[in-house]
């Protein structure tokens, strides 16, 4: 870096399975972008990030001459720890006319389950009003979800004494409102291409707006509680006008090992309103909402064991996954789908697959 000048770094994560933590040693970030929606200035010397986020910080090169660590390592806050490579990737940020012989520093990273320090970034950004592509927050909301979600178990089915893997000897799963989704691969048709020409059975509109069952999600105590631990499996979607307002409240559940789970919504950016710890209160929680100036995303990493709540426009005719973002979950089912409506005007409705579509 030559001294004196300011840099934007444009960071994204890149990992399957892990958020992380990233620094450079001695220097402070300022933060511009996230999602590629502008920000507030936000001043940090550490951001995190779920997989797939992406963060713009501007860094200025106002230290003595000398070499510096970037690094990073995993955010992990599974309750009870979940195994995860204990390793710190870096790279080498050198001064111009810095001493070749001098020895990189390295900054001092967070600890793997340090909650506070990663909810602190997480809820501090706030969005750049009036910015370029800036949309406020629509008011009027035509369809409230409330959604939980989080790992389940699914019966093993295995014999001759052999395990799943999961506890209790079954196999892992997932969830959103109590629904395990499948991928349709044996349909011979994608979802999308099941939309465009009206083929019905290869997934239903049925998903609920809310889970069937009310308990006390952030209980640890119910995290393999019989009763509520198994998921059906099905392929559903939630069946939106177009142009129509979706408020969702995702719930964080208990269920196997609390965890920061990112969601991730194809199609759309939306606003985050407001996050927190343990249940969802919907009385006095959306007072603290932000509508002035929340920040705009397309992951959200809800808070482990507990709530965040989004907002965002249905602008998008087509079929929509809504899912988590750390990999091994998605197999498992915890995703969920959104079919929106064609709009009224040529520009507003879905067109036709090219003609050179690969088939599925």
């Amino acid at each position: 870096m030559v001294p004196r000048k300011t840099y934007l770094l444009q960071v994204i994560n890149a990992a399957l399975n892990n958020q992380l933590f990233f620094k450079l040693a001695n220097h402070n970030f300022t933060v511009v972008a996230v999602d590629a929606a502008y920000t507030d200035p936000y001043v940090t010397d550490v951001i995190v990030l779920a997989p797939g986020q992406t963060t713009d910080v501007l860094v200025k090169a106002n230290q003595p001459l000398g070499s510096y660590y970037m690094a990073a390592h995993p955010y992990a806050d599974t309750q009870p720890q979940i195994g995860f490579p204990n390793t710190t990737t870096r790279a080498v940020v050198v001064y111009d006319g810095a001493s070749p012989s001098a020895a990189p520093i390295m900054p001092i990273l967070p600890a793997f389950n340090d909650t506070p320090t990663a909810h602190k970034f997480y809820t501090n950004i706030t969005a750049l009003a009036g910015a370029r592509h800036w949309v406020p927050v629509p008011r009027h909301v035509d369809k409230h979800m409330f959604v939980t979600f989080g790992l389940n178990l699914a019966t093993c089915g295995l014999t001759n004494g052999s395990t799943c893997g999961g506890p209790n000897g079954q196999r892992l799963s997932a969830s959103m409102n109590n629904v395990s989704f499948v991928i349709p691969n044996d349909a011979g048709l994608s979802m999308l291409e099941a939309y465009f020409h009206k083929v019905e059975g290869v997934y239903s509109r049925d998903f609920p707006d809310e889970p069937a069952v009310k308990f006390d999600y952030t209980n640890s105590s119910l995290r393999l509680d019989n009763s509520l631990i198994f998921a059906p499996k099905a392929t559903k979607v939630k069946k939106l006008k177009f142009n129509s307002t979706v408020e969702i409240a995702f719930q964080n559940t208990a269920f196997i090992a609390k965890e920061n789970h990112p969601l991730h919504l194809h199609g759309f950016n939306f606003h985050v309103l407001g996050q927190g710890f343990g249940n969802y209160d919907p009385i006095h929680d959306p007072k603290k909402f932000n509508f002035v100036n929340p920040q705009i995303r397309n992951t959200i990493a809800v808070p482990v064991g507990g709530w965040a709540v989004i907002r965002f426009q249905a602008n998008n005719p087509g079929v929509w996954l809504m899912h988590c973002h750390l990999d091994v979950h998605l197999p498992w089912g915890l995703a969920m789908g959104f079919e929106v409506e064609n709009g009224p005007t040529p520009s507003t409705r879905l067109p036709p697959p090219p003609s050179d579509l690969p088939k599925c």
